[in-house]
């Protein structure tokens, strides 16, 4: 999850949320910034309500909505962010009216049936009746490209908005898949999802059996969809626990489709879910879990072992101060580790003060990200001081990597001036990137050669070395989706 916007150097100054020092962005970057690293969930400084009203106020300021049409589309197709890109869907809807683009960007935002009566539901929810057409005719054209089995997957019935109401209110394209969920002669998905339902349906004659009887079923649908490989990457994730429980005789070759290196390349889970698995399961203290944790962590170090090797000498700065701490810090974490070990890099950590982390080439990259979490200071946040550390010990750095939420307040003062002491002591003008992991929207330094970017992921290595390429790349290919 990441965007570019460095052209556009921010120089009014302001306060962040923490009351410190920042520079201003413009919306287009705010937008970008927190749709690109929303999982609409609550943050420190801001509650997932507050993070989709800001959405919606950055969209209505936008001269020209198209941009915020090219971002969602980035997000859901790049990154498969969901739930933020619906908001953005419902705000088009809802501002937009009479543009020819609108239609073609309702359709394909639409990656998952359940896509249609998600974004069916929050507009509802949110501004009612009537639907607008455009709305209407994009997710109609949608539900046209799935097949039985798709629609059969994502019913959603019991929910807010069923497929069958989705279909009524929108008035889709006719399929004879539709026409067969409409009228109740749609067959049930053979899904690992209905695989356990019917499992957990089992009927025997005496009701003192049920429980075996039930239990013994589970197993045998858990095993058949191992051992034919017919559950999925993020499914397999998901229900790792539950086989254990339930399937122990497979759980070795659970394992084994876990690290497979091909289904972790070809499927879209972010390295941090691994490391989220990871957590859970530790948690559990069964006595397979280490067994299971070692392949979390292979498959942890997997995802991210294709990643480039960015040349030169690279420092990695983790904020672990208290505005860090819960999801930002560990998704932070986890690629300081990983952008520290696949280059090299020095790695340092920053709060009230600073200091540099020292770790071995060998540690596996989940144990490092989990070393950075367990050791967080959780005090203030010190944008000075990493910099004045890095002064103090003389190391000429190629490029600075910040990992933060950017809500710096020790001191007041941005560290514009520490920065450029920094240069001047080791005689050299580092690329710096700013990862604003939180999407507040806010930046610390607006020099020329710092990059404004948002969010993380294992893709951010590529936007890294195209940038010291051609710092309008990224912004270049973003604006050029086409709509």
């Amino acid at each position: 999850m990441r965007f570019n916007l460095a052209p556009l150097l921010p120089r009014t100054r302001t306060l962040n949320r923490a009351g410190g020092e920042a520079f201003v962005v413009d919306d287009r970057f705010a937008l970008a910034s927190l749709v690109l690293t929303s999982f609409v969930q609550d943050q420190f400084y801001r509650s997932a309500a507050g993070a989709m009203d800001e959405t919606r106020r950055l969209i209505a300021a936008l001269p020209d909505k198209r941009f915020a049409a090219q971002t969602a589309l980035y997000a859901r197709d790049r990154f498969g962010l969901r739930s933020i890109s619906h908001v953005v869907a419902v705000e088009i809807a809802r501002h937009v009216k009479g543009e020819p683009w609108t239609k073609s960007f309702f359709d394909r935002l639409v990656v998952r049936v359940d896509d249609v009566t998600e974004t069916l539901a929050l507009y509802l929810a949110t501004y009612g009746r009537p639907i607008p057409n455009s709305l209407k005719k994009g997710l109609g054209a949608a539900l046209a490209r799935f097949d039985a089995y798709q629609l059969a997957k994502y019913r959603a019935e019991g929910k807010a908005v069923s497929l069958v109401d989705a279909v009524n209110l929108l008035h889709p394209p006719h399929t004879d898949a539709l026409a067969a969920l409409v009228n109740g002669t749609l067959a049930p998905a053979d899904t690992w999802e209905t695989r356990l339902s019917a499992a957990g349906q089992v009927e025997t004659e005496a009701d003192g059996d049920r429980a075996d009887a039930v239990a013994e079923a589970k197993a045998e649908a858990w095993a058949e969809l191992v051992r034919t490989g017919r559950i999925g990457a993020f499914a397999l994730l998901r229900n790792l626990r539950n086989i254990a429980a339930q399937a122990p005789e497979v759980l070795d070759e659970a394992l084994a489709l876990l690290v497979d290196e091909r289904r972790i390349r070809s499927s879209r889970i972010l390295p941090f879910r691994y490391a989220t698995a990871m957590e859970e399961i530790g948690k559990t203290g069964d006595r397979r879990s280490r067994a299971v944790r070692e392949a979390l962590a292979k498959a942890l170090d997997l995802s991210v072992a294709n990643v480039p090797e960015l040349p030169g000498r690279t420092l990695v700065v983790l904020d672990d101060s208290g505005s860090m701490m819960g999801r930002p810090i560990r998704i932070a974490s986890l690629f300081a580790a990983v952008l520290a070990k696949r280059s090299g890099a020095d790695l340092m950590r920053f709060s009230d003060d600073a200091a540099y982390v020292p770790y071995l080439a060998a540690e596996p990259t989940a144990t490092l990200a989990q070393r950075l979490v367990d050791g967080a200071k959780n005090g203030g946040t010190n944008f000075h001081a990493p910099l004045v550390l890095a002064t103090r010990t003389g190391a000429a750095y190629d490029r600075i990597v910040f990992l933060s939420d950017m809500q710096g307040w020790i001191g007041h003062n941005a560290p514009t001036a520490t920065l450029a002491a920094y240069e001047k002591a080791t005689g050299t003008r580092p690329f710096v990137y700013s990862f604003d992991v939180a999407g507040y929207g806010s930046l610390q330094l607006p020099q020329d050669r710092v990059f404004c970017l948002a969010g993380v992921s294992e893709k951010v290595f590529d936007t890294m070395s195209l940038l010291e390429e051609d710092r309008h790349a990224l912004v270049n290919a973003i604006s050029a989706l086409p709509l």
